[in-house]
C-alpha cells in the first residue's frame, strides 16, 4: 500500500494556470475495522473540507458526499486479512450492509452513482446474482445496487472511485 500523489492545478492573479501542490494525497485512512488503506483524493459538495483543500489531513468523510462527489482510491488485501464482522459493523454504523444473507462480507447498498476503476491487481465485482472479474484498466458503473469487492488474487489491488450521491441531502 502506498499513498496516491496528487496533482493541483490553479490560476495565478493574471489568470495563468500553473501547479498548485504536487504530493502525497493528505487524506488517507487505514481504519480500525478493515486493512483497506482509504485515500480521499478531492471532494465537492456538502461533505468538502472548507478552505483551500477539500481533502486535508484528517477530514472525515462518509460514503458520499451530498450534493457532489468523492474521489476515492482504496487498495484492497486479499479477503483473507480481514475481519469480517469489524467490516459489518463498520458497514452498519452508515445503514448500508446487507443483511439478507449475503454473499460476501463486503455486500452493501449505498443511494450513489459510482465509477469504479481498477488501477492495478484484480477484485471480483460481486451483486446478487453474478459476479464479474475487473484487471487494470476495467472500469463498472455501479448505479445504486447493491454489491461486494472481494480479493481472491492474494495480492493487493487498488481502486479509484468517483461517488456521486443520488438523493439530494444523502450523505450515506
Amino acid at each position: 500500500m502506498r499513498r496516491t500523489r496528487r496533482i493541483v492545478t490553479g490560476e495565478n492573479e493574471a489568470g495563468r494556470s500553473y501547479i498548485v501542490s504536487d504530493g502525497p494525497a493528505p487524506n488517507y485512512v487505514l481504519p480500525a475495522h478493515s486493512p483497506t488503506l482509504a485515500q480521499v483524493i478531492w471532494a465537492t459538495g456538502e461533505g468538502a473540507a472548507e478552505g483551500d483543500d477539500p481533502a486535508p489531513a484528517g477530514h472525515g468523510f462518509g460514503f458520499h458526499s451530498a450534493n457532489g462527489t468523492i474521489l476515492r482510491v482504496a487498495d484492497f488485501p486479499p479477503d483473507e486479512e480481514y475481519d469480517y464482522s469489524r467490516v459489518e459493523n463498520f458497514l452498519d454504523e452508515y445503514g448500508v450492509r446487507d443483511t439478507e444473507k449475503p454473499r460476501h462480507f463486503w455486500f452493501h447498498k449505498t443511494p450513489s452513482l459510482d465509477y469504479a476503476i481498477c488501477l492495478e491487481g484484480e477484485i471480483y465485482a460481486m451483486m446478487d446474482d453474478g459476479e464479474v472479474l475487473m484487471r487494470a484498466g476495467d472500469i463498472l458503473i455501479q448505479r445504486a445496487t447493491n454489491h461486494s469487492w472481494s480479493n481472491r488474487s492474494g495480492k493487493l489491488c487498488r481502486m479509484a472511485f468517483v461517488l456521486i450521491a443520488e438523493d439530494e441531502g444523502s450523505d450515506a
